[in-house]
Order: C-alpha cells, then structure tokens, then sequence
C-alpha cells in the first residue's frame, strides 16, 4: 500500500519524513534494525540476531508491501538517515478483517522528538480508509513506560496480559500487554 510522503517538523526543529520504504532505504533499515536491537530490551530480538536480515531480503519485503492491501509500511528519515519504521498489518480473513495490529520501533537517538506521535496518527488515518477496520491492537514490553504513555495518548487501552512473554539473556522474565483502540 503506497501513501504520500509527509515532512513534519521535530521537537528540536529538524525536518523529517515520513515515506514509504524505497530501495534506497534498504541499508539504513538494516542498519536501524541492528542499532535499536541494542539500544533496549523492549524490541524482540538481541542484535545478533538481525545477522539473518540481508539486502535481498529486504528488498523483496518491500516490493510485497507496495503490492500489498494488507500491509502498510512507513520509515521515518532525519537528515537522510533512518530513524525507525512502523507497520499496520490488516487482516484479510472474514472473521478477523476487523482487527489490524500496529509495530513501531524508533533508534534511541530519535526517542522524545515527536516521531512515535506522527507515525501512529498515519497509521491511525490509513486504518480509518479501511472501513472494516473496527479496532487496532499493539503489545508492548513491561517496563516501557515511555511507549505505554505514547499508546495510552493515542486512545489505546490495556486489555490482556501475557505472563512471562519474553526471557532476557539475564534470566529476568517480562510480560506482555495487549492493548486496543476502537476506531
């Protein structure tokens, strides 16, 4: 799914784009996955695990989200480099084609800037085009207060909570939670 490209301006008065992911954009995305792997415990994978994510790879996913009604992708860029991505992902069976999920993951650098805001008012408005799109869903991390806050400003509430979901390399078990915004 394709949508325009929007510039907004950040907290600290720096342009960013909002885009869809092109080509171009394949090496910073690698790079992004790699760097906020690191940065928290809160994304679900350990930077060595994003070994397995290659150019070709990435290209073919994006070539799919442009041809996709289900799959709507955004990267943020901050003087060319780029900051992070989010992701609605529909649901194309006829029982659950009322639901979509929301993904979104920023570099540390970028945190507090108003990037998280602007992105989830564009996937807001593009799941508001779909008019079987009754609710979206998210999950995050324990812990992460300053996401929680981001969803909860964005009309999301919690509903559900999964014991134990993630296992960090320290042992330290962390639930998850599952929140919704009725559209």
């Amino acid at each position: 799914m394709v949508r325009e490209d929007k510039w907004f301006t950040l907290k600290d008065g720096r342009k960013a784009l909002l885009r869809n992911p092109l080509d171009e954009d394949i090496e910073g995305v690698l790079e992004y996955l790699r760097v906020s792997a690191a940065e928290t415990d809160f994304i679900l994978r350990y930077p060595e695990e994003c070994e397995k994510y290659t150019y070709e790879g990435e290209k073919k996913l994006f070539d799919e989200w442009k041809e996709s009604d289900c799959d709507f992708t955004l990267v943020c860029l901050v003087d060319g480099k780029v900051a992070g991505n989010c992701q609605l992902r529909m649901n194309n069976r006829m029982k659950t084609r009322h639901r979509a999920s929301i993904g979104i993951a920023l570099m540390k650098e970028y945190w507090n800037l108003g990037i998280g805001t602007q992105m989830f008012e564009e996937m807001i408005k593009v799941a508001k085009t779909k008019p079987e799109i009754t609710q979206l869903e998210l999950e995050f991390i324990e812990g992460n207060s300053r996401a929680r806050a981001l969803y909860e400003k964005m009309g999301f509430r919690i509903i559900a909570t999964h014991p134990n979901f993630i296992k960090l390399k320290n042992g330290k078990l962390l639930n998850e939670y599952l929140m919704v915004k009725e559209l």
